[in-house]
């Protein structure tokens, strides 16, 4: 409410007050820096050889010990990651971004995204259960549509028919269900094998196959970069495109 109501005082003032408001906030929310860094760290890092550094970086990026990881599983959960994280950081608040006034929709989608984390942690307090049940059943509900245009937009980019099939097949198998249609999708995209099971905290956590195709390396960790981008520059193009209509339309 309180970007919302900002946003319509700078527009009464003036125009270029709310697009300077807009793009200021959108520079905040969008949280894809630090993220990129992280990926881009690894991606030097095992190019080199020097799979010690690439686990040491994928624990901060992951907050998990992946101490026993090898370089396969290394580029596999950072591939993981940076499809899911891809999502959440640019793609899902930009969306909402069109579809609410100013920059609400973009704030809307960030919180509900903290909140449904920062309450449903191990360590958070009993008494934010109830909040957290709800915090994330919310974000859920507001990231459901995001995640599936997402989806889409991966199979569109890379290899359709095997990132819709892995999207229909794999993805119910995963715990989260919608990180589960980003990374079956992604996956299916590249032609990578994700999921797997993966050392965490001394010990081998079971998951499921997910994508087809070769397993991951650095090569496959430069293809889901490039993925990315390009979805990143089909959504901007769509924005530019809507923003045309809108204007011509008054």
């Amino acid at each position: 409410m309180a970007a919302w109501l900002a946003w319509l005082v700078l527009g009464w003032i003036h125009p270029v007050f709310a697009l300077v408001f807009n793009v200021g906030v959108l520079y905040l929310v969008l949280a894809h820096r630090n993220q990129s860094r992280f990926f881009a760290d690894i991606v030097l890092a095992l190019s080199t050889s020097d799979t010690e550094r690439a686990r040491n970086v994928l624990s901060e990026w992951c907050a998990n010990d992946h101490s026993g990881a090898g370089a396969s599983e290394v580029a596999r959960l950072s591939i993981e990651r940076g499809l899911v994280m891809s999502h959440r950081a640019v793609f899902g608040p930009m969306l909402w971004f069109v579809l609410l006034p100013g920059p609400t929709g973009a704030v809307l989608y960030r919180v509900a995204q903290h909140l449904a984390q920062a309450w449903s942690r191990p360590g958070a307090e009993a008494s934010q259960a109830g909040f957290g049940a709800f915090a994330q059943r919310a974000f859920a509900l507001i990231d459901w549509v995001p995640v599936r245009l997402t989806a889409l937009a991966f199979s569109v980019i890379g290899n359709f028919e095997d990132a819709i099939y892995c999207w229909r097949a794999q993805s119910m198998l995963w715990a989260d269900k919608a990180s589960g249609i980003l990374i079956a999708s992604g996956a299916g995209a590249l032609g990578v094998r994700l999921g797997l099971p993966i050392h965490v905290s001394g010990g081998v956590v079971d998951r499921p196959d997910m994508g087809m195709g070769d397993k991951a390396d650095v090569g496959y960790m430069q293809a889901a970069a490039k993925l990315i981008w390009r979805v990143l520059v089909l959504v901007l193009l769509l924005l530019a495109l809507l923003s045309i209509a809108s204007w011509v339309g008054r």
